[in-house]
């Protein structure tokens, strides 16, 4: 038995940050479901040294950060897909994103609503820049970190 057996992640992360987060809970026993954007996916799936596997969408990066996880796409800027989330979210005791900050809000699920939902919900939101900084709406990625320091 591992120490998060029990504990149930929504993974809408992409690159670096936010999957290894998730990849960590996994390997601690956690069950991961990656949500992906339907026919794009996370960008890290089209990095890495390998060129013939980054034009099958399994780049050496997302592979890295992704083992031990569950993976599933939900559109969700569509009535449909928000329904389905939702759903999924009744489920689940995590969800960690990296979205810039608001963006969740926008599409109707962040914290405050998704709480309606679940209402023992663990909410990470992970930033570069913070959530309300002069730099928060910037995308955030490692060679922008290094310039900015």
């Amino acid at each position: 038995m591992k120490l998060l057996d029990s504990v149930r992640v929504l993974d809408l992360t992409n690159v670096l940050a936010g999957p290894f987060c998730c990849y960590q809970l996994a390997q601690l026993g956690a069950d991961v479901i990656k949500v992906e954007v339907p026919r794009q996916g996370d960008l890290a799936r089209q990095l890495g040294a390998d060129p013939k596997l980054n034009k099958r969408l399994m780049g050496a990066s997302f592979l890295a950060q992704n083992a031990d996880k569950r993976s599933v796409t939900i559109n969700l800027k569509s009535p449909l897909g928000k329904e389905i989330f939702r759903r999924l979210v009744a489920t689940v005791d995590v969800i960690v994103e990296n979205f810039r900050p608001g963006v969740m809000d926008r599409l109707g699920l962040g914290y405050e609503t998704l709480r309606e939902v679940k209402a023992d919900l663990i909410y990470c939101a992970i930033s570069g820049f913070s959530k309300d900084g002069p730099l928060k709406d910037t995308m955030s990625r490692s060679n922008s970190r290094n310039s900015a320091n």
